[in-house]
């Protein structure tokens, strides 16, 4: 896989801002009501939750600079869901608005990063280990409350959060969008969700096979880069690719476990 650099990453998070921030404005007040992709959610409620994650893990880094750290969400994930609802309704330009101050206000922080400690961090992975990168302590390698990791992991975090939360505002931008270093992260990320007893053998089309899960049981997943990734995540794959096989015969998608989530609920 693609290695991920700490410069790469930035680099990524102002690419996915500006997409965000280039579909709210071309939303329409008619359109915040609308259904997104996301069962149960309108646009409204994805804009309010991009405002959220954004000033959430805005916070993260203002209190690592300070050598300190602070629950992700006020009220854990009670609370996120809280302001979701509230803040759903909004008018669109309060909304924008919002957005654009929280969007603004993540980049900063990332953006005034010190040199990152490159001895903490695994970029092929994408995530670091928090354990190596608290001896550091100092800019990437900072810790947050965030998965008890540091601040790369929240740089991930607010990746994921942007482009695919992009996606499910149902707007056009589906996961076909999504770059194939995006998708190759969200293996690695989303190998959580590969039930104990099992093993994926992602095979995308043209690309090398990547594996994830260590059971006994082994599915071999081929299709469009993307269309993989959009099944890990979640959402419906746009291209159609996708076909399952074990023991060299077509079998159902596997079922998954939930998406390894950074908020515990309470």
């Amino acid at each position: 896989m693609t290695a991920i650099t700490p410069d790469t990453l930035l680099a990524e998070l102002h690419k996915a801002a500006d997409a965000v921030s280039a579909l709210a404005a071309k939303l329409t007040e008619a359109d915040v009501p609308a259904e997104s992709a996301l069962p149960g959610w309108t646009r409204g409620h994805v804009l309010a939750h991009i405002t959220g994650i954004s000033n959430a893990m805005a916070r993260q880094l203002e209190y690592a600079a300070r050598g300190e750290t602070v629950e992700l969400y006020d009220g854990g994930y009670e609370g996120r869901t809280k302001a979701i609802d509230m803040s759903a309704g909004h008018a669109l330009e309060q909304h924008r608005a919002d957005l654009d101050s929280a969007l603004q206000r993540a980049l900063r922080a990332f953006d005034s990063l010190d040199a990152v400690d490159t001895d903490a961090v695994d970029t092929d992975a994408g995530e670091t280990d928090a354990g190596e990168a608290a001896a550091g302590a100092a800019g990437w390698s900072a810790p947050i409350s965030y998965r008890g990791g540091v601040v790369l992991d929240g740089g991930f975090a607010l990746w994921r959060e942007l482009v695919i939360h992009a996606s499910d505002l149902n707007t056009g931008r589906g996961p076909e969008t999504w770059s194939r270093q995006f998708c190759e992260h969200l293996f690695t990320f989303l190998a959580a969700r590969v039930p104990e007893d099992q093993k994926l053998v992602l095979q995308p089309l043209g690309l090398p096979r990547v594996t994830i899960g260590t059971g006994g049981r082994s599915t071999v997943v081929n299709g469009m880069v993307t269309d993989i990734a959009a099944w890990l995540a979640g959402r419906e794959p746009s291209l159609g690719s996708l076909r399952a096989s074990a023991a060299a015969d077509g079998v159902d998608l596997p079922e998954l476990l939930p998406w390894p989530s950074g908020v515990p609920a309470k």
